[in-house]
């Protein structure tokens, strides 16, 4: 019996995906756990497993091409089995993709509109399409698992009530309407967005002109670190050497223990106090920013951390991290130093209720009693958001950030 293969929801909140790449092609036999797909996701880029043994009868999405969660994007056939089109590329289908168990007669019986008055649930995108058109979700059956109402469900209930009976539209990817290019642009080349691009845009929206940003910002001395680190390193090996960015984030992780009532976020009518202390870290990859995660960091010895952090970087920038891996997070920091960036406020990663933006460390006069010295200086400014931390919380937090950096010694204890 033909097995439907649908795209799964490989992180939390995931609508729809790029099928990156077919590692497999019609007609090859796959075996129960083969990876046979790269599903670019708005995160990173990750494999999909073949559920069964069988052969691969048919890809419906081909490489490059967008699906819907609980979209059937191939079909796999039991030997001996054959279809029509066998090695062929098959346009997505427009009847209601079959699930595991399903076969045509129960498919064609659960395309009929629902009259149970049964609550369907739905994708967001699904609700806000079936809203902006009117329509009622009672009427549209979810080809999602089990029974979610996706994007493209909604979709062809659209295109069936406006299309003549006789001749039904077949169901079509949609695709994004170009904007006009803006008056005095000269030669230029258009590129598409990538769904990591295309989330971040909607995600800095969101953030900026939905959350009450404050800023603090304050100078740290860095001789005692520089110092500490030199003599942290010396004899290590250059791939293991302690950077100044890990200082930087164990001093976060320090600050946040000694002020957990800052360890917190924002969740609309209320506000989630965070037992453990994570600190998501800004990575710029070639797709853009992602911040994966380092868990429980302030338990972390500086060691640790500093090794954990390079593998977790590694797998930013080969898009390889798996989803828990860059999910959740209480806390941010983003680090433009290494660019020569002295001073700048970053956007706050929602729903946490702060980021600290990091800047580079330069050689400024200082005063120390009654002289004027040289000293290593680094300037970082605290975006706050005002509706879950208050303005003298977040000094506290900087303050505290400020007293580990300067002194470097009790990050080790």
């Amino acid at each position: 019996m033909a097995i439907d293969i649908t795209l799964p929801s490989l992180s939390a909140g995931m609508e729809d995906a790029v099928i990156a790449k077919w590692l497999v092609a019609a007609g090859d036999p796959i075996s129960k756990g083969q990876a046979i797909a790269e599903v670019e996701t708005d995160k990173a880029t990750m494999e999909l497993e073949a559920e069964a043994d069988g052969i691969l009868g048919r890809i419906d999405i081909a490489d490059g091409q967008r699906a819907d969660v609980g979209q059937v994007i191939a079909v796999v056939l039991a030997d001996g089995e054959t279809l029509p089109s066998v090695g062929a590329f098959a346009p997505a289908r427009a009847a209601t993709p079959r699930t595991l168990t399903e076969d045509p007669v129960t498919t064609a019986t659960a395309a009929a509109p629902s009259t149970t008055g049964r609550k369907h649930a739905a994708s967001p995108l699904a609700r806000r399409l079936a809203a902006k058109a009117g329509l009622d979700l009672q009427a549209v059956t979810g080809s999602g698992p089990r029974g979610r109402i996706v994007k493209l469900d909604v979709q062809r209930l659209l295109a069936a009530t406006s299309a003549p009976v006789a001749a039904p539209a077949p169901a079509v990817q949609p695709q994004p309407q170009p904007q006009a290019v803006p008056p005095g642009i000269g030669p230029h080349e258009a590129q598409s967005l990538s769904n990591m691009r295309r989330t971040i845009a909607r995600r800095l929206v969101e953030a900026k002109t939905s959350i009450p940003h404050f800023y603090l910002s304050v100078d740290c001395e860095l001789d005692a670190l520089l110092a500490l680190r030199a003599q942290v390193n010396k004899g290590r090996d250059k791939a293991e050497r302690i950077s100044i960015n890990d200082f930087v984030i164990k001093a976060a992780a320090r600050a946040l223990r000694k002020v957990p009532a800052a360890n917190v976020v924002w969740n609309g009518d209320e506000i989630l106090q965070l037992a453990d202390i994570d600190i998501s870290v800004a990575v710029a990859t070639d797709g853009g920013l992602i911040t994966p995660i380092l868990r429980g960091a302030d338990r972390m010895s500086l060691g640790t951390l500093s090794a954990e952090m390079k593998a977790l970087a590694a797998r930013a920038h080969q898009g390889k991290l798996r989803p828990e891996e860059y999910q959740g997070g209480g806390f941010s920091v983003s680090n433009l130093g290494m660019y020569g960036v002295q001073t700048f406020s970053a956007i706050i990663n929602p729903p946490q209720s702060c980021i600290l933006a990091v800047g580079a460390s330069l050689r400024r006069p200082v005063g120390r009693g009654d002289q004027i010295v040289l000293a290593d200086v680094m300037s970082v400014t605290l975006s706050v958001d005002h509706r879950s931390v208050d303005g003298a919380l977040g000094a506290q937090v900087l303050a505290a950030f400020k007293d580990g950096i300067e002194n470097p010694m009790s990050l080790l204890v």
